[in-house]
């Protein structure tokens, strides 16, 4: 069974300069089974309601702006699955979550960034869940939750977001070495709350976790978190470290 996995994607760059990420995104996939398709939550497609990617053949979106030329050439062609973006839909429905399919869903950068870095030939194919961003961390759980029971089918289930998430206080000129003691303190705190399994610390973190707020200003970004967490079981860490000061780059595992 394959696991669910949690990774923080951080800024588009990642995909031209992959750092310390990128070898460990390559890493993780190469010892993973081949997965028969990817089912994934991205930050970036925030909605009002459930909904799940059904197009066959996804754009890559860029969306974003101010970077360089070479990142919008960056093109990430894998297929979609209708069949299983509604086989996705009922699960999500029979398990008491309205959803419905949208068959006009790009792929945006916090899906294909890190898939660029995993799987580059871009021949698995790949389904996007929507993230009610407004519903919290307890709906994405119970979403990881209800799919869960896809990674028996070999199929590989992400939340692609970050750790931490204050774009507002980055240092633009910081190594990977450096970590702001906020952030720090923040990410340790998470990681000691999964390691423990402490649901409840967990799904209050916004009152219970040292400068969550500070590191968070919106939640969106942690939020495909929760959706690894429900879909998976024992949580290990693939791999740590922070990008611009700030910008927490860690990868989990749901085992």
């Amino acid at each position: 069974m394959l696991p669910s996995l949690f990774i923080s994607h951080g800024s588009p760059m990642l995909a031209l300069e992959p750092g310390a990420s990128g070898p460990a995104l390559a890493r993780l996939a190469a010892e993973l089974p081949r997965p028969k398709a990817i089912v994934l939550v991205s930050a970036h497609w925030e909605s009002r309601e459930l909904l799940v990617a059904s197009g066959a053949q996804p754009d890559t979106w860029h969306d974003f702006g101010g970077f360089p030329p070479a990142l919008f050439a960056v093109q990430y062609p894998a297929p979609g699955d209708p069949v299983l973006a509604a086989e996705v839909a009922q699960l999500l429905n029979d398990g008491g979550l309205h959803a419905r399919l949208d068959p006009n869903r790009p792929f945006d950068h916090g899906a294909w960034v890190p898939l660029s870095l995993m799987y580059p030939a871009a021949d698995i194919p790949v389904v996007q869940v929507s993230l009610p961003s407004r519903e919290g961390p307890a709906l994405q759980q119970r979403v990881g939750e209800v799919l869960g029971a896809l990674r028996g089918q070999g199929i590989l289930l992400i939340g692609s977001g970050s750790i931490t998430h204050n774009l507002r206080e980055l240092s633009w000129h910081a190594g990977e070495e450096r970590a702001e003691p906020w952030a720090a303190m923040f990410r340790d705190w998470m990681v000691e709350k999964l390691q423990a399994n402490d649901e409840a610390a967990l799904l209050d973190y916004r009152q219970q976790a040292p400068n969550a707020v500070r590191n968070h200003p919106s939640d969106e970004h942690l939020l495909p978190l929760y959706f690894a967490r429900g879909a998976g079981g024992g949580f290990r860490i693939a791999h740590q470290g922070f990008t611009l000061g700030a910008l927490g780059m860690d990868i989990y595992r749901f085992d």
